[in-house]
């Protein structure tokens, strides 16, 4: 399974150990399914838990959030979106997501914010999952 991880599931995943993204996250070294990445995505992710109130809320110190941005792209598939399909999204940002996951052929996008992705389903085919239910097709 190839799998984009919109940013507000590592986010979920950082700040408590009890939900569904923390457990996908502990699942990426596995090689339960394949995380696609660009430099774009990966540089968000930095960017988000780089900000003072998500280091307070996590606890994390700026060499955890490089190391643990590092350990994301040693088991991460890189992929470089080659067209882009702007605007497509009401937010840019998801408009990353959906090139990343056309670009790279993934099974789906998982986030918690599924609505404001249901035109990539509509056109693309992509699936799109809450982290609950992605965690339920993985661990399986």
């Amino acid at each position: 399974m190839r799998a984009v991880l919109d940013t507000n599931v590592i986010l979920a995943g950082l700040l408590s150990s009890a939900g569904a993204s923390h457990q996908i996250l502990r699942a990426i070294p596995m090689g339960l399914f394949d995380m696609l990445v660009s430099v774009p995505l990966l540089l968000e992710y930095e960017s988000v838990l780089k900000r003072n109130d998500t280091l307070v809320e996590t606890g994390l110190t700026l060499d955890e959030v490089d190391a643990f941005v590092d350990v994301l792209t040693k088991f991460s598939v890189p992929v470089t979106p080659f067209f882009l399909w702007r605007p497509m999204l009401r937010d840019p940002k998801d408009d990353m997501l959906l090139e990343l996951a056309v670009a790279g052929a993934a099974d789906c996008i998982v986030s918690f914010n599924i609505r404001d992705l249901l035109p990539a389903r509509a056109r693309f085919g992509i699936g799109l999952e809450r982290p609950k239910e992605f965690w339920k097709i993985i661990r399986r």
